[in-house]
Parts: C-alpha cells; sequence; structure tokens
C-alpha cells in the first residue's frame, strides 16, 4: 500500500471502531498511540543504528541506568523493552491496559530533563481518557487490541518514518475536523490556507540561513509545519528553522508538539509552551534559565489563525508593550489583540499572517482607532479576501492580512479572491491554483482587473480607515445589459463584440470573417456554422499550431527532469520547476489561463510525486512489483480484509495490458463487447412476440414481462414441440433463439473469467519480468501522457468559451420586440377568429364581444 491507501485504511478502520466517541474525542486516542508508535519505533530505529541487535533490545530496562541516560542524552526520552509497541503487539492475550498506563507511566517519569518542553504530559490526554474505551478493564483492553492493530502497519523505517506518518497525520486530523463541525476550528486549519500563508512567508524570507517562525495560537501545529516546508525549499539545511509555538487549550497543545515532532523536526528546534498568548506573553526570559537572558522573542515570521471574535480582558493591559502603540480591542473582540501580538514578536524584517474575520477591516469604535494607527505608520502589507464557508464549521467569510515591521511601499495590496474555489461536500476548498494565483499576486504586487488592486493611504484615508475589499476591488460579474436598437430592430451591437477585443487581438482577422458589416453600428453573423467558421479561420489553425509548436518540446523536458534523474530529484521543488517551464511557453499565448495549465498540472503532480517517493525509498525495483488487491468483504456477518487478483506496486494493471499485452486485452474486450449486445437481441425477440404469444408465455418472462427466465425458456419448448400448430412453431422458433442467446451467454461469461484470469496473471508476470527500459517507459506513459493531453486541449478550451460568447449574443438578439408585437398581434387575430366561431346565451355573446375589444385594443 502507498501511503494514501494506508491512511484511507486507517480512517474507514477508525470510523467502524469509534463506536459512541465523537470524532473530534477519538482522534486524541488514535493520534495518541500513533505518537506512542513512532517514538517507540525511533527508539529501536537510533540503537540498531548504534549496533544494538534483538537480543540487546530485549535487555534494555530501567534497571540499567547507563543506557537510560544515554538514551535521554541521545533522542531525549527512554521507553523499556516490555514498554514498546512492538512489545505490547507480539504479547497477544497477555496484554492489558495496565501494559498501556505503566508504559505511558514510565514515559513520563523518564524524560531528559533538557526535553521537558517537548514531551512532559504529552500523553496525559490518552492516559486519563483509557476508561472511556471501555465499561470494564477487559473492554478497554480490547479497544486498545483493536488500536493496536489498526496502526500496526504503519512503515517507520528508513526515509520513509516522520514523511509518512506525516501525511497519515495530517490526513486524519483533517478528517476528523470534517467531522466535528465546529470543535474543529480548535485544532486544525485547512491544508490550502496553510500552504497560501506559507507561500506568501516563504517568498518573503527567501535567501536567508537561519529563520524563527512562531505561531502563539498553533492548533495542530500544521500552519508552522507548512510554513517550514515551504521556507526549507529556499535553503541549503531545513535543520536551520526554529519552531515556536504556543497554544491555550492542553489536548490540542499535545497535538502541536506531536505533529512537530513526528514531521521529523529535531526536539532542539522545537519550543513550546501551553498557556494563554493574550494574558500570559511569551516571556522575556529563557524559561530554563530566567537569570541570564532578558529578551523579547523576536522572530521572522508569525503565523496564526486565532479564535475569531473572541472575548478577552483587556484591563490595566494598556502599559503592555504589544498594544502600547496602537491601543486595545474591545473586550467583546480580540481579533485586534492577537494581530498586535504577532506583530509585536516579528522582527524588524519579519512578515506576520493572520487569519481574521471580515469585520476586523471596517468595525468602528476601538477597532476602527487601532486600524488607522496600523495604517498611519505604514505595518498593513496586503488584505487577502477568501471564499466563504473554506474553515470547518463556519460559514463565515474571512481574510489572509499580511503585515511587517518595516516597509519600503505606503500603499496596500488588496487582493478578492473570494471567486476562486471548488465546492467540496459541504465546504469551499482552495485549489492549487487558486493558491499560486493568490500567492504569485502577493509576490510581484500586481494590480489585476476585478482581482486586485494597489490602493494608496491617501484614498484610504479618505475613506476613514475602512478597508472593506468591495470598496477597492470589485469583482462582481457585470449586469448584462441590453442595447435597445438591437433588441427592437435586431442585429448584434458591435460595441459588445468589441468586448471581446482580446479575441480579436490574437485572431486580427476572424471578427471580418465571421460577421457581416451593416450600415449601422450592429452586425449580423455571416456563418452558419459558427464553431467550423472558427476552427477552420486560417488565424486559429495558425494559433493552434504555434501552440502546439511551443509544447512540441515538453514532453522530452519532463523525461529530463524526472525520468533521467529520478531517483535524485527533489521531490519538494520539482512542481515549480515544472510550472515555471510551462508559465515560460505560454507567454505567448495571453489568451490562455496559465493557472489554468498549473492547475493540469498540479491534479497530476500529485500522483507522480507518490510515486518517486516510493522509488527514492524502495529503489528502482519498486517499479516491478506487484502487491495483493485487498478488499473488504462480509463474511461470516463480518467485514474481513480478502486478496482479490493483483494491482501494480507502482504501475496500473489497464496500461501495461493496454501498452504491451494489447492483443489479449483487445481479445477480453471482444468477449465484452459481443456479451454487451445480448440484451438489445433479447429486446428484439420480445418486440417479435405477440401480446397472445406473451400471455402463454407467463412462466418464460419475468414479473414485469421485460425479460425471460432462462431455466423456463428450455421447459417451454419442449412443451411446445408437442403442438404443431403454425402459432406453437412460430413462437418455438421464437424461444429457441432465446435459448440459443442464453447458451451463447453462459459461454461467453465463462470465456471473459478465464480470460481475465489469464490476462491478470500475465499482466503481473510482465510487470515483474519487466526490462528496465520498459519499466521507464510506461512509468513516463503514466507521468506525463495524461498531462501533455490536458495541456493540448487548452487552445480549445479558448475556442470554446469564444464560440459560447458569440451563440450567446446571436440568441440575445435573435428574437426582436418587433418579432414578439407581430406574433402577439396574428396569436389575438387567430384567438379573435375562434371567438367567432363560439355560440352561446345572450349574456355569454355580451362577454365575448367585450374580449374580442380587448383584443383589439377597442376603448370602451
Amino acid at each position: 500500500m502507498n501511503k494514501q491507501q494506508l491512511a484511507q485504511k486507517i480512517w474507514a478502520s477508525a470510523n467502524q471502531m469509534r463506536s459512541k466517541i465523537e470524532a473530534n474525542e477519538y482522534k486524541d486516542y488514535i493520534l495518541g498511540f500513533i505518537y506512542y508508535k513512532y517514538l517507540s519505533d525511533k527508539e529501536i530505529q537510533f540503537l540498531k543504528e548504534n549496533d544494538y541487535d534483538d537480543e540487546n533490545l530485549k535487555k534494555i530496562s530501567e534497571e540499567d541506568p547507563e543506557t537510560v541516560q544515554y538514551l535521554q542524552r541521545k533522542i531525549g526520552y527512554f521507553i523499556a523493552y516490555k514498554d514498546l509497541f512492538s512489545t505490547w503487539l507480539s504479547m497477544g492475550k497477555d496484554f492489558d491496559v495496565s501494559n498501556v498506563r505503566d508504559a505511558l507511566s514510565a514515559f513520563s517519569r523518564l524524560i531528559s530533563n533538557t526535553h521537558k518542553k517537548v514531551f512532559d504530559k504529552v500523553f496525559d490526554t490518552l492516559q486519563t481518557g483509557l476508561s472511556k474505551l471501555g465499561d470494564s478493564s477487559g473492554s478497554q483492553t480490547k479497544a486498545i487490541n483493536g488500536l493496536l492493530t489498526l496502526i500496526k502497519d504503519i512503515p517507520m523505517d528508513g526515509k520513509q518514518d516522520y514523511d509518512v506518518l506525516g501525511f497519515i497525520y495530517e490526513y486524519l486530523i483533517s478528517n476528523f475536523a470534517a467531522n466535528a463541525g465546529k470543535k474543529a476550528g480548535e485544532f486544525y486549519t485547512p491544508h490550502e490556507v496553510s500552504l497560501l500563508m506559507s507561500e506568501i512567508v516563504a517568498s518573503h524570507l527567501k535567501g536567508r540561513n537561519e529563520i524563527k517562525i512562531y505561531d502563539p495560537t498553533s492548533g495542530s501545529g500544521s500552519l508552522l509545519i507548512n510554513i517550514g516546508h515551504s521556507v526549507a525549499k529556499y535553503m541549503s539545511d531545513g535543520n536551520n528553522i526554529k519552531y515556536y509555538a504556543q497554544e491555550l487549550k492542553e489536548n490540542t497543545y499535545n497535538l502541536t508538539r506531536m505533529n512537530l515532532v513526528m514531521r521529523g523536526i529535531k526536539p532542539d528546534n522545537i519550543v513550546t509552551r501551553n498557556g494563554d498568548t493574550l494574558e500570559d506573553d511569551w516571556p522575556y526570559f529563557d524559561e530554563n534559565d530566567p537569570i541570564n537572558t532578558y529578551n523579547p522573542l523576536y522572530v521572522d515570521a508569525v503565523v496564526s489563525n486565532p479564535p475569531y471574535s473572541q472575548a478577552w480582558d483587556p484591563s490595566n493591559k494598556e502599559g503592555d508593550p504589544r498594544y502600547a502603540r496602537f491601543g486595545l480591542a474591545p473586550k467583546g473582540k480580540a481579533d485586534y489583540a492577537f494581530l498586535l501580538h504577532d506583530l509585536f514578536h516579528i522582527k524588524p524584517d519579519g512578515i506576520m499572517t493572520i487569519v481574521l474575520p471580515h469585520g476586523v477591516l471596517f468595525r468602528g469604535g476601538e477597532e476602527g482607532e487601532i486600524r488607522k494607527n496600523l495604517i498611519e505608520s505604514n505595518h498593513i502589507d496586503a488584505i487577502i479576501g477568501l471564499p466563504a464557508n473554506i474553515f470547518f464549521g463556519t460559514g463565515i467569510p474571512t481574510i489572509i492580512m499580511v503585515l511587517r515591521q518595516k516597509r519600503e511601499n505606503t500603499d496596500v495590496l488588496v487582493i478578492d479572491a473570494s471567486k476562486g474555489f471548488v465546492k467540496e461536500g459541504k465546504n469551499n476548498k482552495l485549489r492549487a491554483s487558486d493558491i499560486k494565483r493568490i500567492a504569485d499576486t502577493f509576490i510581484k504586487r500586481e494590480g489585476i482587473p476585478k482581482f486586485s488592486r494597489l490602493v494608496s493611504r491617501e484614498e484610504i484615508r479618505s475613506n476613514d480607515y475602512n478597508l472593506n475589499i468591495p470598496r477597492y476591488v470589485d469583482s462582481s460579474e457585470a449586469p448584462e445589459h441590453w442595447d435597445v436598437y438591437a433588441s427592437m430592430l435586431g442585429g448584434i451591437p458591435t460595441a459588445e463584440i468589441d468586448e471581446m477585443s482580446v479575441y480579436w487581438a490574437a485572431f486580427p482577422a476572424l471578427k471580418k470573417a465571421l460577421f457581416t458589416k451593416a450600415p449601422t453600428p450592429y452586425v449580423t453573423v455571416a456563418v452558419d456554422d459558427i464553431r467550423r467558421a472558427i476552427k477552420n479561420h486560417p488565424d486559429v489553425i495558425g494559433f493552434e499550431k504555434t501552440f502546439n509548436t511551443a509544447f512540441a518540446t515538453f514532453p522530452k523536458f519532463l523525461r529530463n527532469e524526472l525520468i533521467n534523474r529520478i531517483e535524485s530529484v527533489e521531490i519538494s521543488k520539482t512542481e515549480n520547476i515544472l510550472s515555471a517551464d510551462i508559465f515560460e511557453r505560454l507567454k505567448k499565448f495571453p489568451l490562455i489561463d496559465k493557472y489554468e495549465a498549473f492547475q493540469l498540472l498540479d491534479d497530476d503532480w500529485t500522483g507522480i510525486a507518490i510515486d518517486l517517493e516510493v522509488l527514492q525509498t524502495e529503489g528502482f525495483s519498486a517499479i516491478k512489483k506487484v502487491d495483493p488487491n485487498l478488499v473488504i468483504k462480509k463474511q461470516k456477518g463480518k467485514d474481513q480484509e480478502v486478496q482479490e487478483g493483483w494491482v501494480g506496486h507502482l504501475l496500473p494493471f489497464n496500461l501495461v495490458q493496454t501498452t504491451l499485452l494489447s492483443k489479449e486485452t483487445n481479445g477480453l474486450h471482444d468477449l465484452e463487447n459481443r456479451l454487451a449486445e445480448l440484451p438489445s437481441q433479447y429486446e428484439a425477440i420480445l418486440d417479435e412476440m405477440s401480446e397472445e404469444d406473451k400471455e402463454s408465455c407467463n412462466d418464460v418472462l419475468s414479473e414485469e414481462g421485460d425479460a425471460f427466465v432462462p431455466k423456463e425458456v428450455s421447459k417451454k419448448i419442449k412443451e411446445l414441440k408437442k403442438d404443431c400448430s403454425s402459432e406453437s412453431i412460430a413462437l418455438r422458433t421464437l424461444l429457441e433463439k432465446v435459448d440459443s442467446l442464453v447458451k451463447s451467454e453462459k459461454t461467453l461469461k465463462e470465456q471473459i473469467k478465464k480470460k481475465a484470469v489469464e490476462l491478470q496473471a500475465k499482466t503481473r508476470d510482465t510487470i515483474e519480468k519487466l526490462s528496465d527500459e520498459q519499466a521507464l517507459a510506461l512509468l513516463e506513459k503514466k507521468w506525463f501522457t495524461p498531462l501533455v493531453e490536458n495541456i493540448h486541449k487548452l487552445p480549445d478550451t479558448v475556442i470554446d468559451n469564444l464560440v459560447s460568447k458569440i451563440q450567446a449574443l446571436q440568441s440575445k438578439y435573435a428574437t426582436t420586440f418587433f418579432d414578439v408585437e407581430q406574433q402577439i398581434n396574428e396569436t389575438e387575430a387567430t384567438l379573435s377568429g375562434m371567438i367567432d366561431d363560439l355560440e352561446g346565451n345572450e349574456y355569454d355573446m355580451l362577454g365575448l364581444n367585450e374580449l374580442k375589444k380587448m383584443l383589439r385594443g377597442d376603448s370602451k
């Protein structure tokens, strides 16, 4: 299983086991045990790397103080052999919940003094919550056994350890968040929002050798981790990043610490605090050495997603250096208190990003005064409006505000990114292309119509320091307008055609070919088939040819970047390299949205990156491996995992079959196609049967009368052989056709089953015996073919958009008010004539006469 499959398996199993425990609470158990397994396996890995064999491992205990101190010094903690996760698994029926309690208690007691902040009390939530897993020791033991079995397959060997575990960890947290509703906001920032903030921060910190980053409301730690990951792409040594985190709630604080450690961050680079950020600021001294160090915490970047509009106590905080320059946030809304806290802790050349509700942009009172002071002090760098309903548990629209201590420019970049998202379940989600579009706009400080704008301080002053995004960026769709002349008399206004100037700039002669010029500023469509006329026009043909030429060498470029350096390619940096190449090739084609192309790349890159991780971890031979295809099936009333054939470890079976086993594959498809044709042949026979035939064949037909019952058909044929009437012979002939089809169907199904088994066996054998050249060619086909094909469809999207715009204009003015008036008059005349044919009593006729006057428009 690759890591995605493993994560999905764990989530599915967790759902089954969760029983009555809420998702938000259940995470404390499953993630706690995952973390304990990580620490257990990490200790074993460390010892084996330092010449401990299996026999020596079994001797590891508290009674050996030398080993205890050695491990405390080297990894910061000690776990005895009897308390290792792997030992629990080997105990079988002897395992008991008490083993877990004793192990967790021993872990807390044996943490190194230098690593207390990282590991102390990290398992308290798990330890105190074990009793919730059952009413008795036996039921608790059974539940824990299920959890241990659930996560025992997580690989912790070599390079895969924290990378795979980190993926699973974030996968589970995001799934728990989705199922925890409003509670999720306490511990999880959606991955896409984290990535956006990461790209913004990384662009600012690029080129620095040592970096400190801080999240004062850290939650699960995902923001810090993503910032670190993005910044590390531009550093020679990712270990030169120091992570500071503060979190109020103990359970969530434990998540922060677990997540940071499991992502392979060295404990020496992790500094965490469990406390109220607003009430208990990061101390002005090193808590381990309070005498010698008296300096506030100043970092290169602060990132945060604090609780929105939370109540707080501003009493006696006027002199707090965090707020003294700007003012105190109102007690009912702490949004600006968090913002000013973050701003205080960044260095003069640092940067901060914070997620806040829209209200901070325009609310008055104390908040308005703080906002004014921030603007006049030139701290607000950018405001990014996010789509609504993007956070779990709340539908309110949010913003990212970017601030700096020192800025050369005095304007504010306002970005309205509220329209760019994809719907996913109940929530909206930023796509990779949305994130890149926003990040690029921020980095280049670009003004883009209906998306972004640089706003001067003078303009903000004139708006009384109101920063509400619609005041500066109008991202709304322009209301549709109707030309009065064209609506009355027909024709398409040239002014509306000119609105498509970007197309006419790319295709200079096309407009003249599509429209017939009139003496008025109105035209008509000059072609019968708009799509065909556009596709066959020389300008468009030339556009497509130039595009194809621009991307002719793209497969070669991909081959050089990925295939030729398959074992050494830097996965985290490569997508940017590929997207930069695509953007360069698209420079000549302003009609094509480069971010649409980037989305195509990102859609495929996820799978490519996973394959590359597997190859770099397991080696080239992974391409030639097959795995059991495991599926969940009901057996004796229980869901059981059973094998159904095989799947390629990296190469899909269908790819190998269509490429190297086309003869066998086509043969199987031919049989399947023949089988698919049989239902129509059955229907044809049913149509031939008369109603009398069907009545006499009650047993032969289904209850609905639309299908044959095979076992009854042969019985009926035998019965009809006894009757020599022409009707019986005719019916018997039809049923004999049915009987022949039934036999053919049975034979085809048997052949298909046999051929499918043979093809799968041959596919497995083919994969395992691939030459290196064949393996690389198949991998290239898997990775590149879909991407290259989709990129070459981009010109078609441009043409489709142009066609739909022209067709819409044509349809818009196809029926004039004059036509409508004429149709009304014709309808009235027809109706009046029909009234003349009616007969009735005296009063009926008087009424009908008045109706005729109304239709003619006569006045009384």
